[in-house]
């Protein structure tokens, strides 16, 4: 994945920038749509089902100026909300392991649906953390202006941000200014990255998680978030493009049913769609080859954590 929608930073200062920021928030907050589009490009797989980011996705944006050539880390971090299971837990404790070490903490709110029984806690913790902490408040676009502004001055008033921006994720607006402010909070360092890379995912992962977007986007209420895709084999052709084939692992054989769809119907729709928006990514023509299985008890298994880099023992 090399291409972006912006020029790479080739030219300008020979001096480089390097930081890491957190972006945090309530599940189905807009994390991974502002993500994508910080980095120009899609990394993260959107869906209006919550919990969909199992575990940190890095997306690497880029930023040239006359002064320095920054690059910023964006950890996307699953969303915070109470744990019940062991895969609720372990997707908690990568969401606050993705903001360690973090050179600055994004806090994404939803103003509109605020889920404040997962905000509230969200609020208190952050409160005690250490780094640098901003405060974005998203979907201006649809929101009103005056219960906006009340909700930032009472979310400041619990938590010190040092910053507070005011943006839409989906449409672009404020996101060229709150890059612009993420830019000067980064500390002189060299590059993590190559220029030409946009997130940390293999293209491996990467098809995983389109796969699994294209389930939740397809199927909405009918299947649980707790589904997985897996990756069986990827195997590269002469001809230049490349074969890939997934399992889909639900909980049980009435899932597996209603993925298929009758007469398998909508699980040629899911392989349509994933195939066509890989095949545009990695530039390639792409030859997806799904199937599915209902395992009961896969959340509690130790094996399919791993895969999801998430820890098993939480």
């Amino acid at each position: 994945m090399t291409d972006r929608t912006e020029t790479p930073a080739t030219s300008g200062s020979d001096k480089q920038k390097c930081g890491v920021v957190a972006v945090l928030g309530a599940p189905n907050a807009g994390k991974s749509t502002l993500v994508n589009a910080l980095v120009g490009q899609k990394v993260a797989i959107v869906s209006a089902k919550a919990q969909t980011t199992r575990a940190r996705m890095l997306g690497i944006a880029l930023h040239e100026s006359d002064d320095a050539n920054t690059q910023i880390i964006l950890v996307d971090t699953p969303g915070i909300f109470a744990p019940r299971r062991r895969l609720d837990r372990a997707m908690v404790s990568a969401a606050w392991e993705g903001a360690q070490s973090a050179d600055a903490v994004l806090l994404l709110v939803d103003p509109i649906k605020q889920r404040r029984h997962e905000l509230e806690p969200l609020l208190e913790q952050l409160a005690e953390r250490p780094e640098k902490k901003i405060l974005v408040l998203n979907k201006v676009d649809k929101a009103k202006k005056e219960p906006l502004l009340a909700l930032a001055e009472e979310l400041s008033a619990k938590v010190e941000f040092s910053e507070i921006y005011f943006i839409s994720a989906l449409t672009g607006d404020g996101v060229v200014e709150l890059k612009d402010a993420l830019v000067q909070l980064m500390p002189e360092g060299v590059w993590m990255y190559p220029e030409d890379q946009v997130s940390d995912a293999s293209e491996r992962l990467l098809a995983t998680e389109i796969t699994r977007e294209q389930l939740y986007r397809q199927l909405h209420e009918e299947l649980p978030y707790d589904s997985m895709v897996r990756p069986e084999k990827y195997i590269e052709r002469k001809d230049g493009s490349v074969e890939i084939h997934q399992q889909i692992i639900v909980a049980r054989d009435n899932q597996r049913m209603i993925v298929l769809g009758k007469g398998g119907k909508m699980i040629k729709s899911i392989g349509q769609a994933a195939r066509e928006e890989l095949s545009e990514l990695l530039g390639r023509k792409v030859h997806l080859f799904l199937h599915v299985k209902a395992t009961e008890n896969w959340a509690d298994d130790k094996e399919m954590f791993e895969e999801m880099g998430l820890d098993w023992t939480k």
